[in-house]
C-alpha cells in the first residue's frame, strides 16, 4: 500500500497538479490577508501578482525572496529597484534618495533646458550632452543628500518625516557615510572630465555650494535660495558644454529663472515641516513668509516667467517656446493658488508637479528650435569646417 501511493506522488501528472495547488493555496491566503492583492497567478517555474503600491514595499520582496514556486520578480519603479537590491545595499540607495527621484528630475531639468536652448538651429539637443548630464544629475544629486543628511543627523532623529533616514537610523555610519561620498564625487569628477575644460572650471565651481547649502537652514531664513543657486547650475553648465563658454545674455536670465522656480517648489515643499522646523530650530521661507506665502510665490513667478522671455528672446526662439512659458505661467497659478499649506501631502503633491512644468519647457525649448530656419551662412559654414 504505501509503495503505491509513493508511486503515485512521483507519477509526472500528479507533479504537474501538485505544485500549481499548493502556490494557489499560498496564494489564495495572502489574499485573505491582504485584500489590496487583486490577482494571483502561478505555474511551475514562475510566479506573477498584480498588486497595489500600498503593499510593494511591505510584502512583495519578502514574499518573493522566499517563495519556493518560482524566481524573484520586481517592479522597475525607483522603489522597486531599491527594495529589490541587496539588504546591505538599500541603505546606500535610500541615502542617495533614488527611490525619491523627483530631486534629480529637478536638478537635471535646467541642465536639459540650456543644453536645449544651445542647439544648432533647427537641430535636436545633443543627446550625448543629456545623457552624461542625467548621470551627473544622479551622482550629484545622491552626493548633496549624502552631505545634508550628514550635517543633519541630529535634526533628522527629531522629525517623524526623516527619522528613519539611514545615518539617522544607524543603519550608516558617518564613515560609511563619508566613504559612500568620495565614491559618488569620484564618479561625478569623471562625469564632469568629458566637458570641455571651461565647463571642468565652472562644474567644480559648484561644490563649494553642495557642500555649504545644509548649514544655511541654520542661519538664514533663506536656505531655499542658496538652493536654488545650487540646482540651478546646471543651466550655466548645460550652455558650455555645448559651445565652449557661457553667453551670459541667454545663460544668466535662465539662471535667474531657474532660482525663482526654486524658491517656488522648495517653499512650498518647506511648509510640510514647519512644525517640525520650529521645534528643532531650523529656519526656512516657509517660516519667513507665513501668511504671506502665496503672495511672495507669485512675485517670483513673474521674475521666473520675465527670465524665460529674456532668455529666449535672446537665444532667438520661436512661437513653441513661448506657448510653453504661458503653459507653465499657468501651471505656477494653478500651484500656488490651490495649495493648502496646512496639509502635507497637498503640498507634497505641488512639489513633484514641477517635475512636469520642467519637461512641458523643454518639449518647448525642443520645438521651438526645430521651428528655426537655418539660413545659407551656417550651412556654408558648416561645410568649409567639415572640409578642412
Amino acid at each position: 500500500m504505501m509503495s503505491t501511493r509513493l508511486l503515485a506522488l512521483f507519477q509526472p501528472h500528479a507533479v504537474r497538479r501538485s505544485l500549481p495547488q499548493i502556490c494557489s493555496a499560498r496564494l489564495s491566503s495572502l489574499r485573505r490577508q491582504h485584500e489590496n492583492i487583486t490577482t494571483a497567478f502561478c505555474q511551475p517555474g514562475s510566479c506573477f501578482f498584480n498588486k497595489s503600491d500600498d503593499h510593494k514595499q511591505r510584502i512583495w520582496p519578502p514574499l518573493l525572496a522566499g517563495h519556493s514556486c518560482g524566481t524573484r520578480f520586481f517592479s522597475l519603479t525607483p522603489a522597486g529597484i531599491v527594495n529589490a537590491a541587496p539588504a546591505s545595499v538599500q541603505p546606500y540607495l535610500r541615502l542617495m534618495r533614488l527611490d525619491k527621484p523627483i530631486g534629480t528630475w529637478l536638478l537635471y531639468l535646467p541642465c536639459m533646458w540650456s543644453i536645449g536652448l544651445a542647439a544648432d538651429p533647427g537641430c535636436l539637443p545633443d543627446l550625448r550632452m543629456l545623457a552624461l548630464f542625467g548621470v551627473g544629475a544622479l551622482l550629484m544629486r545622491g552626493a548633496g543628500c549624502t552631505i545634508n543628511d550628514m550635517w543633519d543627523k541630529d535634526f533628522d532623529k527629531k522629525v517623524s518625516r526623516t527619522a528613519t533616514r539611514p545615518i539617522a537610523s544607524g543603519e550608516i555610519t558617518s564613515f560609511q557615510a563619508l566613504v559612500f561620498l568620495g565614491g559618488q564625487l569620484s564618479l561625478a569628477l569623471g562625469v564632469l572630465l568629458c566637458l570641455n575644460y571651461y565647463s571642468i572650471a565652472l562644474g567644480a565651481a559648484s561644490l563649494s555650494l553642495v557642500v555649504t547649502y545644509p548649514l544655511m537652514k541654520r542661519i538664514t531664513y533663506w536656505p531655499q535660495f542658496v538652493l536654488g543657486l545650487t540646482f540651478n547650475w546646471g543651466a550655466l553648465l548645460g550652455w558650455s558644454a555645448v559651445k565652449g563658454s557661457c553667453d551670459w545674455s541667454v545663460c544668466l536670465p535662465l539662471y535667474v529663472s531657474g532660482v525663482m522656480w526654486t524658491l517656488i517648489y522648495d517653499t512650498i515643499y518647506a511648509h510640510q515641516d514647519k512644525d517640525d522646523d520650529l521645534k528643532v530650530g531650523v529656519k526656512s521661507t516657509a517660516l519667513r513668509f507665513q501668511e504671506n506665502t502665496k503672495l511672495w510665490l507669485s512675485g517670483f513667478t513673474g521674475a521666473m516667467l520675465s527670465g524665460l522671455v529674456l532668455a529666449g528672446a535672446n537665444a532667438d526662439q520661436t512661437l513653441p517656446y513661448y506657448c510653453a512659458v504661458c503653459a507653465v505661467a499657468i501651471h505656477l497659478a494653478h500651484q500656488i493658488y490651490t495649495v493648502d499649506f496646512n496639509r502635507p501631502e497637498d503640498c507634497w503633491k505641488k512639489f513633484a508637479s514641477n517635475r512636469n512644468l520642467g519637461l512641458l519647457l523643454f518639449l518647448g525649448i525642443v520645438t521651438g528650435n526645430l521651428w528655426k530656419k537655418r539660413n545659407d551662412h551656417q550651412y556654408e559654414t558648416q561645410l568649409n569646417s567639415i572640409s578642412n
